[in-house]
């Protein structure tokens, strides 16, 4: 017996985007740094936290790349300091969030070695549509065909 993926379920139609998205999710490989927290502000609201010391905004870049929230930090390289013990990790990372329709980010903002991303879920619309029901083979209302299947 095969087993059903999740885009391929019969009662789920047109979901094979979502299970492109959990595997996108799965291989983005981010082995824990930098650290985060993601909290819930709200009913409505996300803040995501990043731990990012050593890192200046110049360092850090947000972006939104279809539907995924990616940050980004490169600090620059410190050629004139020879360090004695370097414990604070500020190698280059990039760190990748898969947001659902209607989340949106409201703002970021970096404080004490801290980057906090805001997120906001917009409520859809719920939307009742009545579908007319037409009689007679390929009749269906609204195709711009005749009954023959020729264009109007």
């Amino acid at each position: 017996m095969s087993k059903l993926s999740f885009g391929t379920h019969p009662y789920l139609l047109g979901f094979d985007e979502l299970e492109r998205l959990v595997e996108r999710t799965a291989r983005t490989g981010n082995e824990g740094y930098p650290p985060y927290n993601i909290e819930q502000t709200d009913e409505n609201g996300f803040r995501i936290t990043l731990a990012v010391a050593g890192f200046s905004e110049e360092d850090l870049s947000i972006t939104l790349e279809d539907r995924q929230l990616v940050v980004r930090g490169r600090s620059k390289d410190d050629a004139e300091r020879v360090y004695l013990h370097r414990g604070i990790a500020a190698r280059q990372f990039q760190r990748a969030f898969v947001l659902a329709d209607g989340v949106e980010v409201g703002g970021a903002a970096l404080e004490n070695g801290l980057l906090h991303i805001d997120l906001n879920r917009t409520a859809p619309e719920n939307v009742v549509r009545q579908i007319k029901i037409s009689s007679g083979p390929f009749g269906f209302a609204g195709s711009g065909t005749d009954k023959k299947g020729q264009g109007q």
